[in-house]
C-alpha cells in the first residue's frame, strides 16, 4: 500500500471515531444549519434536479431534506450497482427499500437516465479540506460519477471533518463548495 492510501487510511480511522463521539441530538442540529446554508445559495435556488444521498446514522442527515424539497424540485439519490452509481428519482417515502450495499435505504424507482440535468450534487465525505478536496469511504463510486458530469458539487460534513490539508490524488474529484457549521 503507497504513502497516500496509507494516509487516507488512518485519516478515516480518525474521523470514525470522532464521529462516534457526536449524539443524535448534534447531529440533526448540525444537519439542520448545513441544510439552512444551503438552501440560501443561489445554485440550490436555481436548480430543478438536485442529487442528495439518503444518509446513514454517521453522516450529515439529508433525510428532512429530501422530504421537504421532493415535491417542488427533483431529487435523485444514488443506488450502487457493482463499482458504479446508478440514480433513481425520490418519489417518497414510501417508494424506498433496503438494499444489499451498506443497509442504506434506496428508491424504488425507474433509473434517471438524464445525469446532464443535474444542476446541483450534495456530496458526503469522511473528510474535506480547505481546498475543497473529499476524502471518501475508499470505492471511489463517487469520484467515478462525478467525473461522468458537469454540475456545482457541495461537500457536506460536522465541523471537525473539516480539515486544513487532506491527502488527495489526481484522481479525488474536488468539491465547488464544502459546507459545515
Amino acid at each position: 500500500m503507497n504513502t497516500l492510501e496509507e494516509e487516507k487510511r488512518a485519516l478515516r480511522k480518525l474521523i470514525k471515531e470522532q464521529k462516534e463521539r457526536l449524539t443524535p441530538s448534534e447531529i440533526q442540529q448540525y444537519s439542520r444549519c448545513i441544510f439552512t446554508k444551503i438552501e440560501g445559495l443561489p445554485e440550490f435556488c436555481e436548480a430543478d434536479t438536485i442529487m442528495a444521498y439518503w444518509a446513514l446514522p454517521d453522516e450529515v442527515q439529508t433525510q428532512d431534506f429530501i422530504l421537504h424539497w421532493y415535491q417542488h424540485k427533483h431529487i435523485v439519490l444514488p443506488v450502487v450497482d457493482g463499482s458504479y452509481l446508478r440514480l433513481k428519482e425520490f418519489t417518497g417515502i414510501n417508494n424506498m427499500t433496503v438494499s444489499n450495499h451498506f443497509g442504506i435505504e434506496e428508491p424504488n424507482a425507474e433509473d434517471f437516465v438524464h445525469p446532464e440535468k443535474i444542476q446541483m450534487v450534495i456530496v458526503p465525505g469522511i473528510a474535506f479540506d480547505k481546498q475543497n478536496n473529499r476524502l471518501g469511504r475508499g470505492k471511489a463510486y463517487y469520484d467515478r460519477f462525478l467525473m461522468s458530469i458537469r454540475t456545482f458539487k457541495i461537500g457536506v460534513c460536522f465541523p471537525f471533518q473539516l480539515l486544513p490539508h487532506i491527502p488527495a490524488g489526481p484522481e479525488d474529484i474536488k468539491m465547488d463548495i464544502v459546507i459545515t457549521c
